[in-house]
């Protein structure tokens, strides 16, 4: 019969002349590099919230909740506000745990509350009963044995949970050496599964445990990087799962090929979507790819796909920008137009500015050939 296994947790130092040490120095000095490109922020950050979005549903997908992305991007196209079904509330959670991530990690420490909260969030109004992935005690450390898919690890015996929990989130807080933050974020990943603190939704908590520790840790400045830190652990199912009982073993030796993999697929995810920072790469594979693809299917008129295809070429527009596109001269027709297509949410004010506009993709149609084009350009972990 299979007995739980202990084993202290510690950071494990790899050898000098080893791949892990070369990942630590490559990803410590992208973390250093103050990040500037020629991507205007107000596009930037839209492709911020898509990768939020593609990341709850990769995440969730570990689960093994079946959503086709497709049909969740139709509820923020659609229904922005009305999807009830239960498969994409838990995806809604995930974007809503981000979010809460993003306002409030920087200046927050990452303690019982913080996580708790983060818990709360991923299981939000989700069934309990069945295979539901919701929890009847949201928050609260579990009170009973569980176990964990695809796995043959034994868990800690519940009344150990809080002194396991307590031991993690001071890990998580001490001082050590900034050399050390990966690895204190590949270890507290797997030790967090390890103790399995929570009745259920462990893994999308553990996920976006990660997600806060790297932003802490400074590998997602509000001005530059994109982070999709999901796709570590998506690309391969599998993989994952095989590398986490790795590491149950609790050798230095495995832990080590588990930080190994963590952060390789950190370091594979930001050399990916550093190129968005190139406009020209992002305006060439992405953009007008994906308003060629809406005119296509006939979701823009000619019109619109003139004038939009201005505002990608420049970045930001004004009225007069429009000369081209729009046959009248007069301003007030060109002003109408832009109006028109700021209520279908095509173009957006940009902040600060009374007449600038900047194309908007993040919640209409040019959304469904955006995640088109960044899937043909392998830039997101799932079809």
């Amino acid at each position: 019969m299979a007995k739980f296994k202990d084993f202290p947790l510690r950071i494990i130092a790899p050898t000098f002349d080893s791949h892990l040490i070369n990942l630590i120095i490559d990803l410590d000095s992208l973390r250093k590099k103050t990040l500037y490109g020629s991507t205007k922020p107000i596009i930037f950050f839209q492709l911020k919230h898509i990768f939020h979005i593609l990341e709850s549903i990769a995440s969730a997908r570990i689960e093994g909740n079946n959503t086709a992305v497709v049909d969740y991007i139709e509820t923020k196209i659609d229904r922005p506000k009305i999807s009830l079904e239960t498969e994409h509330r838990e995806i809604q959670n995930m974007e809503g745990c981000l979010e809460f991530i993003d306002n409030n990690v920087v200046d927050s420490k990452i303690d019982r509350a913080f996580i708790s909260e983060l818990h709360k969030i991923v299981v939000k109004d989700l069934p309990i009963v069945g295979s539901g992935e919701g929890d009847e005690t949201p928050g609260v450390y579990r009170s009973k044995l569980v176990s964990i898919n695809n796995s043959e690890h034994i868990t800690p015996e519940p009344i150990a949970v809080p002194a396991y929990m307590e031991e993690l989130i001071n890990f998580i807080a001490n001082t050590d050496e900034p050399k050390y933050d990966l690895l204190k974020t590949a270890i507290s990943h797997h030790r967090f599964v390890w103790i399995h603190p929570f009745n259920n939704g462990n893994g999308r908590t553990v996920r976006m445990l990660t997600y806060a520790m790297l932003v802490k840790y400074g590998f997602n400045i509000n001005e530059g990087r994109i982070l999709n830190p999901a796709a570590i652990f998506c690309n391969d199912r599998d993989d994952y799962y095989s590398k986490l009982a790795l590491a149950d073993a609790g050798t230095d030796k495995n832990l080590l090929v588990w930080c190994e993999y963590v952060l390789k697929g950190l370091s594979d995810e930001i050399e990916k979507i550093d190129r968005m920072l190139t406009y020209g790469f992002l305006q060439e594979k992405i953009l007008f790819p994906a308003l060629d693809y809406a005119r296509d299917n006939a979701w823009v008129t000619e019109k619109e796909y003139k004038i939009l295809k201005v505002a990608i070429d420049k970045q930001i527009i004004t009225a007069s920008d429009l000369s081209s596109a729009i046959s009248s001269k007069h301003a007030s027709d060109r002003s109408r137009v832009i109006r028109q297509l700021r209520n279908k949410k095509m173009l957006t004010l940009v902040a600060g500015s009374q007449r600038k506009y900047a194309i908007c993709f993040k919640n209409n149609y040019l959304l469904r050939g955006i995640i088109n084009q960044l899937y043909n350009e392998g830039l997101v972990p799932i079809n």
